[in-house]
């Protein structure tokens, strides 16, 4: 399954590839919004090489960790660098303001659904605190639910889970306590 985005609202439209040829002209309607946009079949190797590359450079040089969304029937593996301070997620919605958008189809996860707070202990050492949204369908960590605007300190390797999709936090890990 291939997926590509309306250039009116940001919303994906997904299909099956496997039924065209390469070089073959497709022309879809967003069932979103209604703009018609077409496309070619066939992706340069080389952007998806370069996108890999530019990917991997953006969390190995960001100081502050990253994080990772688990592909899952919605939508494919994200990897979001992660800011000092508040670094708010949610749903990726044009206009919307979030710095973690997650770029999905799920409809349980909240446009601003929780948050990670980046900051320095008295030690100097990174601390990492999971707040929720308040979010409609919550967030979990370790199969604990956290209350409205509840929070928790989450380390290297922590999961939490939002609407349907699980993420991992991924720190660096001589600055994280």
């Amino acid at each position: 399954m291939k997926r590509v985005r309306c250039p009116k609202c940001e919303r994906y439209v997904i299909f099956d590839e496997n039924r065209y040829k390469e070089g073959q002209n497709l022309v879809f309607e967003c069932p979103n919004c209604g703009k018609q946009f077409s496309i070619r079949i066939g992706v340069s190797k080389l952007n998806n090489i370069q996108r890999e590359e530019n990917l991997l450079e953006k969390t190995e040089n960001n100081k502050y960790g990253y994080i990772v969304v688990i592909e899952n029937v919605f939508h494919y593996k994200q990897i979001i660098p992660l800011n000092l301070g508040e670094n708010v997620i949610g749903r990726h919605m044009k206009g919307s303001g979030i710095n973690c958008p997650i770029e999905t189809n799920d409809p349980s996860i909240d446009i601003t659904h929780c948050s990670i707070t980046v900051k320095y202990d008295k030690n100097g050492s990174l601390k990492y605190i999971l707040k929720d949204g308040p979010s409609n369908t919550g967030t979990f960590v370790d199969n604990d639910i956290l209350g409205n605007k509840e929070c928790r300190i989450i380390k290297n390797g922590s999961l939490f889970t939002i609407g349907a999709t699980s993420i991992i936090l991924h720190t660096t890990e001589e600055n994280s306590k």
